[in-house]
């Protein structure tokens, strides 16, 4: 399969790791940040860690959607699941993900709530078509990648004059996200951890472009090094970011040429800006609150805006006690660290989101076994 099969050649990839090996210093050690979920994934299933020199290390980022939402925002797509005559539709992901005191969208369809999994923002106005004696509310999440269909799911509500449709907009900025882990002292209080670069998100590069990485190379001298999600992709990445380090440059470089441009996806990210606004601050899971870092329906769309709507709460809810979610989301801490992990922590009875979503880094560590070498 093209671009698929020639990503994942094993010769190759040892070709690089022999490369990469030859090429890190002795006397120094190499931290990167993959800020993706996906990656993250990538790099457990294909045992990338395993075959890279120990001077590198690989840090697990929050980029994962799924994962940043904070506590409150999963109790106030409950509220809504729980309000009369609303069908609440969501991704799978977030079906399972527990807010507070344990309870989660999947709970409360067990309790009578109607709550649906959809695929896609057109799912979902589909049902609103099907049920217009029904309130039908999407639970939006995601970063840049997601946000283009809910926009055109909006506009196209808008054509269709669905007037039973609304969206619980929870999109979150790549660079926001970025920008406050180099720099919040918030978020120090967690803890800190050196970084030497960064490897840039693939799919949401395809939409905002190679561009918005510059600042960050600029400001805080970071390289930043876009990859696709394929093993040979990363390793490619973490070469190029090796070589930036070795030779002092702090640039962005784009892997991920077969699908990332600096300039991005125009007509997606018109759309956007014609739907979106930025919120003034947004509470992540792990960062705290983030100035600027999400976005809101503009007032021209306030009609199926469900903030606008409904009455939501907006309430600020503690994670579990014991749960490590928020410092793994920051790369403090490894998944193995959380004393829940692979014991009141699976997949089958997660205590965090970490553990829920396809871009957990405690799923990854889970499913692809590697919380047991860390073990």
């Amino acid at each position: 399969m093209k671009y698929i099969e020639e990503f994942r050649d094993g010769a190759l990839a040892r070709k690089l790791s022999a490369v990469i090996r030859a090429e890190v210093r002795p006397d120094r050690r190499y931290h990167f940040m993959e800020f993706c979920g996906g990656h993250t994934h990538a790099i457990a299933r294909y045992g990338i860690e395993d075959v890279l020199p120990p001077e590198v290390r690989m840090i697990h980022g929050p980029g994962c959607p799924v994962c940043v939402l904070p506590m409150g925002r999963i109790d106030a797509a409950i509220h809504l699941a729980k309000s009369e005559n609303v069908i609440l539709c969501t991704y799978a992901d977030m079906i399972r993900v527990p807010g507070s005191n344990g309870v989660s969208l999947l709970r409360a369809k067990a309790d009578g709530a109607d709550v649906r999994m959809v695929y896609s923002t057109l799912d979902a106005l589909k049902i609103a078509q099907e049920n217009p004696a029904r309130e039908v509310v999407f639970f939006a999440i995601g970063f840049e990648t997601t946000t283009p269909p809910t926009a055109l799911a909006i506009k196209q509500a808008e054509t269709l004059g669905l007037e039973n449709f609304s969206v619980f907009c929870n999109h979150v900025l790549t660079p926001a996200a970025i920008q406050n882990i180099l720099e919040s002292p918030d978020v120090r209080e967690i803890g800190t951890v050196p970084l030497d670069g960064f490897i840039g998100p693939a799919h949401v590069s395809t939409v905002i472009g190679s561009a918005p990485y510059e600042f960050f190379a600029e400001e805080y001298r970071k390289p930043v090094v876009i990859a696709g999600f394929e093993p040979l992709d990363v390793l490619q990445a973490v070469h190029m970011l090796v070589r930036q380090v070795n030779d002092g440059r702090f640039e962005v470089e784009n892997e991920y040429t077969r699908a990332v441009t600096r300039e991005g996806n125009a007509k997606a990210k018109a759309l956007v800006a014609e739907i979106f606004e930025l919120r003034k601050s947004f509470e992540w899971r792990g960062l705290g609150v983030v100035p600027y870092s999400a976005l809101r329906l503009k007032t021209a769309y306030a009609k199926w805006d469900a903030e606008q709507r409904f009455t939501v709460p907006d309430q600020s809810a503690p994670d579990h006690k014991a749960c490590e979610c928020g410092a793994i989301l920051r790369g403090v801490k490894h998944p193995a660290d959380c004393k829940l992990f692979g014991t009141a922590c699976t997949p089958e009875t997660p205590m965090g989101s970490c553990m829920v979503s396809s871009e957990g880094a405690c799923a990854a560590h889970w499913t692809y076994g590697r919380f047991r070498g860390a073990a």
